[in-house]
């Protein structure tokens, strides 16, 4: 049994402790905005902030979360710097099939949290995560757009 921070909010799940909190995010909590993409922590699909830190959720176990505050995509918007992402993500219309959106955002949000006005470079160091409809320089103008 295991008393996790998931968007502000205790949750108890019992699960096995080796279990990857993408697993538990997505099959238990049913908090299905992140999303499994690569299982090996390369894309970025199942990216969630913990501990405001971006973390691929595929490869973290349960047990190794302890006492950590592990924030999704379904509760970006409740923060102001996650608000003004989400904001400039429909803006630029950076989406095109959407699928790794929300791992995106999130890694959009640690970095704009912790450099606020981040250079170019800045943001081509943070934003390691795969899309496969090719949308970088939306990424980019999106952040930037955030920032501002």
């Amino acid at each position: 049994m295991f008393d996790l921070s998931i968007n502000g909010r205790s949750r108890r799940v019992d699960v096995e402790p080796d279990t990857p909190l993408l697993w538990v995010l997505r099959d238990t909590l049913r908090l299905t905005g992140t999303k499994y993409g690569c299982g090996i922590a390369q894309c970025g699909a199942c990216t969630v902030l913990i501990d405001g830190q971006a973390t691929r959720s595929c490869q973290v176990s349960v047990d190794a979360v302890g006492t950590a505050r592990v924030e999704t995509i379904e509760a970006v918007e409740t923060d102001p710097v996650g608000r003004r992402v989400v904001e400039a993500w429909v803006a630029a219309q950076v989406p095109q099939c959407g699928y790794c959106q929300s791992g995106q955002v999130m890694a959009a949000t640690a970095l704009l949290r912790e450099t606020p006005k981040p250079s170019d470079a800045d943001i081509a160091d943070a934003m390691t995560n795969l899309c496969r409809c090719g949308t970088y320089n939306a990424i980019a103008a999106a952040v930037r757009r955030a920032a501002a």
